[in-house]
């Protein structure tokens, strides 16, 4: 429905209060609705941009027709475009809306995309997702978007709604009685518009959203985020065009030339494609020249027994393979892109290689085929050149070069040149048929009588000669049966791989058994074994003790019992063409089997290789991934076939080449089989094949078929194939690819990890399998990599290990960090090889967030048991609220029943505040969303400065660091960092080379352990198991213990009893009988100089002051508290005075945690112990267990 119509002669009503504006809130419920575009897009319009004649568009992506900013401010005069539509059926709210708010050019800028600078562009909506589609109203008759009339009459808006026309009602404002007609079109992005009737951004489904790229297939759109249809507005949500920073879809220009270009790319269907090349290469030499031969040795019975042997393998294997080819969309690649896609790139890999280097050496076999033909017909004419080696290599050669030109001639071409060949062999096929009905006289001789029951009944049991069995028949002939994987290789260049790959691969194989069977019962009916080709062995009368076929048929060849007869089925190799009824065409036929199977391996090759490179999984070969021309044909991979095609048709010896190929072969029909049934097993939601005629176990049986038959055919081949294929497979598992196919084995991972998570569930925790479970308060892990590298060496290959870090800003900022924090940091400790998850929360406080770390971290038996905590090294100058919120995180896991360690190291663990300068100047040169960067670190200065507390720089309380928007997989600072950043002092330089030193080899030091207090053993355990590790091993134990100056012998022999029934090896136990002895003076006046700031003298205060002080600060210090725990604070002072006096030289020291009563002891004078006990030591494990023994003597 199109009428013409005048635009108004006055703008239109300014919007409703309430009406969205566009790009100003973009997640408001009465917002834009986003209709999808489908498949059926008109083309875009070819009127020019700009102008005052009529409605400007250019072609967006996928052939969406954009409308123009121009038209988008108002029509080609800069009017408005006319009004809103009435709000009683639905709301149109266009960009054109902007007139009513300020001048056009400001809408138009609004609109554009970042670097959409010509004024024609599409005025799309800030996302880059929905478009305006503009129709010319006066294009008479025209359909919308065709070229139509011109003149100043304006631009009408079409929509489409399910093939109904809205029109909008009374409120259209026409001027001149022209009326605007409003279509709504779910096949057109569209603006601000209602879905099911009503104002929502809601996205209804379609195929755009699934895509994974703009491809010729389509255009990849993004549908809203959960975010923009549940979050509050956000006033600044469009900035520069895009919604937070994501990248629009590809802009119209681009999209419309892609499209323009793949106008000129060839696709196949299913029998060009597909049906024809997979028959061409299954029909090989073996048809005309091998065939025969195997009826002789094996009798027709098992004659047709081998091929059906071989059509089980290669049925099943394309059962499979339609099975992958339909689990999805399939791009260039073919075998290689099948295996990689599902098992993953290692054997994806491994078998790509092999089987593109296969199909390189196939040439080579079949071009030699083809020559050795052309030289037997040379040596019948005495034609030979030089000799016969060389006129094969000649003719070889010769030939290679122009398969070599058809090929780069393109895929067009070559499928023609198939067709041609495809037709002389059925040509072949049909004169050797027609040639079995019509028995010459003079081919009597030579063993042939037409069909006859005598010879079919001789004929069908076997007559092995030559040491023959038939497992050898069986290897010579299953080459013949090998092609089907030959429309799959060209799968890139099929029109619809999905449908056209099982079909046209089933039909080849039945047609091609169905032809081979002929062919071997029919030759098997009329021709005998041996024949003499001499006329003289007529039978005149009857031989009494003559029982042959041929004796019945009055021939008598007995004489070929004991000479060699040159004819009949076991001696010429040339029976079909004596057979047929024309035999220049057999030999047609030969030239038409060897030339169409070396030309779809010349074709398939260089495309599987060029997958191979695309992927990136062999770096060295990244230079043959590229393509040429409208159908990227990888001309690179071409000339490197052709050399190896060549080299091996120079060496002439394929005997020994030919098993190897075919094993090649074999082992990628082996793994293609095996990916069917891994993806089964692997249960994972995304294995949905549309192809359901397969079976996990049948596939698993062809696998296993695959790998005995490359035994039958040549042991040693079968074994040198394996050897390649695991070392590839060994390789590409070292180098680990950065590639996400979602392949079945992470499906299988995933499964196994769950089934084995739900089995430990079942059983009962024991002591003899107690393990350091670390929830470690990281932060983010790269701030306090030390902290990491201790846990990470006793809990390696032990333990669960996980790294807490709690986001404490304003809880939508969090939310956003929370997920992009989980991806980036989970990579960066995989990066530096740290057997550890990472585990964020957003939580109002650190003593929350860790709460629910420690409540609901883990899985099942994998859940954490021990915390482990930096030290709060400026506790004195800090915010005393947050001292005794660290001081409570260690009372919460004492109530959850954890162990607790907490590490100290003299220069501290936190160096996030040296990353940040550095990391952040090199992410902006490096990182494509430097916006996202900065953005983050305005704001976390900005929390910084609202919420004003000073928090501790060395502390394990993660505030929103600088360091936050860092590149994901930045190494540690170097110690020389290049460019502006300022070179460190030397408290940075000293805390930075600290970071490092649980990465290094330890060398030969100790490990001093003051088990001081029995704790279950925990103190024990985290030493041993720390020696069990390669950089600790050379690290001897001593432990320390306390006792009695009278006791001293009894108690070490006692400790060292224990140990051993341990079996923890230990190098001296010392008992330290002075451990009660009264500290140094001057060390008890600096602690109670320590503790002095932290002091509440309530004895100098009015009883109502100090009680309300004390509620207000509970973290104070009571005169009472000091003089109950005087003894106490004693201890831990003249601990530090033997530790340093025992230890100061030691690796490493690991201490029982004094623990202090909760809420009798206040959290500063907790602190103050715990400062007092460890300061000026060696990096230091206070570590204190749940007390429930963590070690057994019992076995």
């Amino acid at each position: 429905m199109k009428a013409k119509s005048q635009p108004p002669p006055h703008t239109p009503p300014p919007p409703r209060a309430g009406s969205p504006r566009p790009g100003s809130g973009a997640a408001a419920a009465e917002e834009a609705p986003r209709f999808p575009a489908g498949d059926g897009d008109a083309p875009a319009s070819d009127a020019p941009a700009g102008g005052g004649d009529g409605c400007t568009s250019e072609p967006g992506p996928g052939g969406l027709t954009p409308a123009s900013a121009a038209a988008a401010a108002g029509d080609g005069l800069g009017r408005p475009l006319g009004p809103t539509p009435s709000q009683s059926r639905f709301q149109v709210d266009l960009v054109a809306e902007g007139s009513g708010r300020g001048p056009p050019d400001e809408v138009e800028r609004a609109s554009k995309p970042p670097g959409d600078d010509a004024s024609g562009k599409g005025g799309e909506e800030a996302k880059g997702r929905f478009r305006v589609n503009f129709v010319d109203p006066s294009a008479g008759d025209e359909g919308p978007g065709e070229p139509g009339g011109g003149g100043p009459e304006g631009c009408n808006v079409s929509f489409q709604n399910g093939g109904d026309t809205v029109l909008s009602e009374g409120s259209l404002h026409s001027g001149s009685g022209g009326h605007h007609h409003y279509y709504y079109d779910t096949h057109t992005n569209t603006y601000y518009l209602r879905t099911f009737g009503h104002n929502t951004i809601d996205a209804v489904p379609r195929i755009d959203f699934y895509r994974q790229t703009a491809s010729g297939l389509g255009e990849k759109l993004l549908r809203p985020s959960l975010a923009e249809l549940h979050d509050e507005p956000d006033k600044e949500l469009f900035e520069d065009g895009y919604a937070n920073g994501e990248e629009g879809t590809p802009t119209g220009e681009a999209t419309s030339a892609y499209a323009a270009d793949s106008k000129g790319v060839v696709k196949f269907g299913w029998i060009k494609g597909v049906l024809v090349r997979c028959m061409l290469n299954i029909w090989g030499v073996m048809l005309f020249i091998r065939l025969s031969w195997i009826v002789g040795q094996a009798g027709i019975g098992l004659a047709v027994l081998v091929i059906a042997m071989a059509t089980v393998v290669t049925t099943i294997t394309g059962l499979s393979t339609s099975a992958i080819a339909t689990n999805g969309f399939v791009r260039g690649g073919g075998a290689y892109y099948l295996i990689s896609r599902s098992l993953g790139p290692e054997f994806g890999g491994a078998i790509g290689l092999i089987f593109a280097f296969a199909n390189a050496v196939a040439v080579a076999m079949y071009v030699v085929g083809f020559a050795e033909t052309v030289v037997e017909l040379l040596k019948e004419h005495g034609a030979i050149m030089l000799d016969e080696m060389n006129d094969i290599r000649i003719i070889g050669a010769i030939t290679i070069v122009i398969l070599l030109g058809i090929s780069v001639a393109g895929m067009e071409w070559e499928a023609k040149a198939q067709i041609v060949l495809l037709v002389i062999l059925l040509i072949a096929i049909a004169d050797f048929i027609i040639g079995t009905f019509i028995p010459f006289e003079s081919k009597k001789p030579k063993g042939f009588f037409g069909y006859k029951a005598e010879i079919f009944s001789e004929n069908f049991g076997p007559d092995f000669r030559d040491d023959e069995t038939f497992f050898s028949v069986f290897a010579i002939f299953f080459p013949a049966a090998t092609g089907i994987l030959a429309g799959a290789n060209i799968s890139g260049d099929l029109a619809d791989p999905q449908s056209a790959i099982p079909k046209g691969t089933l039909l080849a194989i039945l047609i091609t058994t169905v032809v081979y069977i002929g062919i071997a019962v029919s030759v098997g009916a009329c021709v005998v074994r041996d024949a003499t080709g001499s006329l003289n062995d007529t039978i005149v009368h009857e031989l009494t003790n003559c029982t042959t076929a041929a004796c019945k048929l009055n021939f008598d060849f007995s004489s070929c019992q004991k000479t060699e007869c040159p004819y009949g089925l076991m001696n010429n190799f040339q029976v079909m063409s004596m057979v047929s009824g024309f035999a220049p065409l057999i030999s047609a036929g030969i030239f038409s089997a060897t030339l169409s199977s070396a030309l779809a391996s010349l074709v398939s090759a260089p495309k599987i290789f060029q997958a191979l490179c695309k992927d990136n999984i062999y770096p060295g070969f990244l230079m043959f991934a590229k393509g040429y021309g409208k159908n990227n044909e990888p001309l690179r991979g071409y000339l490197l076939t052709f050399l190896i095609a060549l080299g091996f048709i120079l060496i002439a010896e394929l005997n020994v080449i030919a098993p190897i190929i075919s094993n090649f072969f074999l082992a990628s029909y082996a793994l293609i089989n095996f990916s069917v049934f891994h993806a089964s097993l692997a249960k994972s939601p995304g294995w949905r094949p549309a192809f359901k005629y397969y079976n996990m176990w049948v596939s698993l049986v062809g696998a296993i078929l695959c790998c005995i038959v490359m035994f039958v055919i040549n042991w040693w081949a079968a074994l040198l194939t394996y050897v390649i294929v695991l070392g590839l497979y060994i390789y590409v598992t070292y180098k680990k690819p950065d590639v996400n196919w979602g392949s079945s084995t992470q499906a299988l991972t995933y499964l196994n990890a769950l089934q084995h998570a739900v089995r430990l569930t079942g059983v009962e925790d024991h002591v003899k399998n107690f393990r350091p479970q670390c929830l470690v308060m990281s932060g983010a892990p790269n701030s306090r990599p030390a902290l990491l590298h201790l846990v990470h060496a006793f809990t390696k290959n032990v333990g669960l290990m996980i790294c807490g870090h709690i986001h404490m800003g304003p809880r939508r900022q969090a939310m956003k960090e929370l997920s992009s924090d989980l991806a980036r940091y989970q990579r960066w400790l995989i990066k530096n090889k740290m057997k550890a998850f990472y585990a964020p929360v957003q939580a109002e406080d650190l003593r929350d967030g860790a709460q629910y770390l420690m409540q609901a971290a883990g899985l099942g038996r994998m859940r954490p048991n021990t915390l482990v905590l930096g030290f709060k090294k400026d506790w004195q100058s800090a915010d005393m609220n947050e001292v005794d919120t660290y001081i409570n995180l260690l009372h919460d896991a004492f109530d959850i029943q954890y162990g607790v360690v907490v590490i100290r190291m003299r220069e501290g663990l936190d160096i996030s505040h040296l990353q940040g300068q550095e990391e952040l100047l090199s992410s902006q040169e490096k990182s494509p969303v430097t916006k996202d960067i900065i953005v983050n670190v305005d704001y976390s200065k900005k929390t910084e400065v609202v919420t004003s507390k000073p928090v501790s720089e060395k502390s394990p309380i993660h505030k929103e660091e600088e360091d936050d928007g860092k590149t994901p997989t930045q190494p540690l600072l170097k110690k020389d960092p290049k460019g502006p950043s300022a070179p460190l002092n030397l408290t940075d330089q000293r805390l930075l080379d600290a970071s490092s030193q649980f990465q290094k080899k330890q060398g030969k030091n100790n490990i001093d352990v003051w088990w001081l207090f029995d704790d279950g053993g925990l103190t024990l355990l985290i030493p041993y198991l720390l020696t069990t590790k390669k950089k600790w091993k050379d690290c001897k134990i001593r432990v320390f213990i306390g006792g009695k100056i009278n006791r001293i012998d009894h108690d070490r022999r006692a400790m060292a009893t224990l140990l051993s029934k341990f079996r923890i090896d230990f190098s001296d136990i010392m008992v330290l009988g002075d451990i009660n002895t009264k500290p140094k003076k001057e060390n008890i006046a600096a602690f109670e100089e320590m503790i002095e700031p932290f002091r509440l003298h309530e004895d100098d205060k009015e009883q109502d002051v100090a009680d309300k002080m004390k509620e207000d600060e509970p973290w104070r210090i009571t005169d009472n508290e000091i003089e109950l725990y005087k003894t106490k604070s004693y201890r831990q002072i003249r601990l530090n005075e033997l530790l340093k006096e025992h230890s100061g030289t030691a690796n490493l020291i690991v201490m029982s945690l004094p623990v202090a009563r909760k809420s009798a002891v206040s959290s500063a004078l907790y602190m103050a112990w715990i400062e007092a006990l460890s300061k000026d030591l060696p990096p230091i494990l206070l570590v204190r267990g749940n007390h429930q023994s963590v070690l057994t003597f019992y076995s």
